[in-house]
């Protein structure tokens, strides 16, 4: 039963509430790091990507106990798309209605036949238009156009308050400064021109709706390893699943459990993030994954080191959550380490003593800068730190939508995966007390 169908446009936040009856106009996520598929801004609490019927049975399958360390599941949306005169593209959501999109449910998204005009989609164009300031710049509905979609050049109307640099293959900062992080730029690009390329037509996508994971960070550092040692479905093509296997083969898949699929750390020293992408994840050798662990610990100004015991404590915690799901696969799934770049007395003290090197100061810090680095009420000294597991489309367990394939026991290869990080993560606190 789809929660839903009785949703009211408005219930999630300021953009509902000011788009009204009309729909909720979707934004590119800034924050998205990793993975193939946009993830859009539905408000400040919630986030939305395109449905996969696999991944939402699975999210309302989730076993209590895992809900700590996945995002919340807030049912699903209808979502209509359309280019106009001025070339832009508009992606807006409206409340999912099972008869208008029954026909979808459980058919891959380009097989999805195409929609005449709803109801909803013909009052459109009044919605869209009074937010024409915020529209995505990305061509008009022709093929000339769906290439220069492509155009990193395209302007769209998102924004931070603190600029992305991506490093590049030779580790050196790229000389643009973006207000956005470059992976979420690529993968809004390739999702419209994918949407564009099916139909001319308005036409009716379903979209998940989660809790935004970062929601609760001023400046989301963001790591997002994709886990386990197997990354294809059960019911991946012979192809497909060659391709995935030497993809292990070839990065610390294999030989650790886990790989790097992209990661944003803010830099205390300049005040930008740095952006690295899943290219870069794939040809890191062990010790190279160590480096990146270290570096996404690291504020441009000092290592965190007050972040090593809160990260390890949440990765045991869901090694134990994980060691107890017997016939779970979690195949293609990803896990996020999240923490704030500028959440504590730590940072304070950090950019200080910046501060204090570059005046040639040498008196002593003020004592109120000394004492208690927590945030977080009730934690005393600990950082506040968030490990969530995302990205179901392939998973599977005993049971699960009459799944032809039966595995026993939990899944190992997420197990070694997250055995390798705690590993790697006590080194780097032993390395550096």
């Amino acid at each position: 039963m789809c929660v839903c169908q009785t949703m009211e446009v408005g219930k999630y936040g300021k953009n509902a509430s000011r788009a009204g009856e009309r729909g909720v106009l979707l934004e590119p996520f800034i924050h998205q790091v990793g993975g193939h598929s946009s993830m859009m801004r539905y408000d400040d609490h919630t986030v939305c990507k395109p449905l996969i019927s696999r991944e939402q049975r699975f999210y309302e399958s989730l076993p209590p106990e895992m809900k700590e360390f996945t995002p919340e599941y807030k049912g699903v949306v209808s979502v209509c798309f359309e280019g106009d005169s001025d070339g832009y593209i508009n992606l807006v959501a409206y409340p999912y209605v099972e008869s208008e999109a029954l026909e979808q449910d459980d058919m891959p998204e380009r097989d999805q036949p195409r929609r005449k005009h709803s109801r909803r989609s013909l009052h459109r164009s009044s919605s869209v238009g009074e937010h024409k300031e915020e529209r995505a710049s990305l061509g008009s509905d022709n093929p000339e156009s769906i290439q220069e979609a492509k155009s990193p050049k395209a302007d769209l109307h998102i924004h931070s308050d603190v600029p992305f640099q991506m490093l590049d293959g030779n580790s050196s900062l790229s000389s643009e400064k973006i207000s956005y992080n470059p992976w979420s730029l690529r993968c809004h690009k390739q999702q419209l021109s994918r949407m564009r390329s099916e139909s001319k037509d308005r036409k009716l996508y379903k979209f998940l709706l989660l809790e935004n994971v970062v929601h609760h960070f001023r400046f989301p550092c963001v790591l997002d390893l994709k886990m386990g040692t197997r990354q294809h479905g059960d019911d991946a093509s012979e192809e497909k699943a060659a391709r995935q296997m030497k993809k292990c083969e070839q990065s610390t898949s294999a030989t650790l459990g886990v790989r790097v699929c992209g990661m944003q750390v803010y830099q205390l020293d300049t005040g930008h993030y740095l952006c690295r992408n899943k290219y870069y994840g794939r040809a890191l050798s062990i010790e190279g994954f160590r480096s990146a662990l270290g570096q996404y610990l690291h504020n441009g100004l000092e290592l965190r080191k007050d972040l090593f015991e809160p990260i390890l404590a949440k990765l045991r915690s869901l090694k134990a959550v994980l060691e107890r799901q017997a016939s779970y696969r979690f195949y293609s799934s990803s896990l996020l380490i999240i923490y704030d770049g500028k959440d504590n007395r730590a940072g304070m003290l950090a950019e200080r003593r910046a501060e204090m090197r570059l005046k040639r100061v040498d008196s002593a810090l003020p004592e109120t800068l000394q004492d208690d680095t927590s945030t977080e009420p009730g934690r005393p000294g600990l950082p506040k730190i968030d490990v969530r597991m995302i990205d179901f489309a392939h998973s599977t367990f005993k049971g699960f939508r009459d799944d032809p394939t039966v595995h026993d026991g939990p899944d190992m290869g997420y197990v070694f995966g997250l055995e390798s990080l705690i590993t790697i993560m006590e080194q780097l606190r032993e390395e550096n007390q």
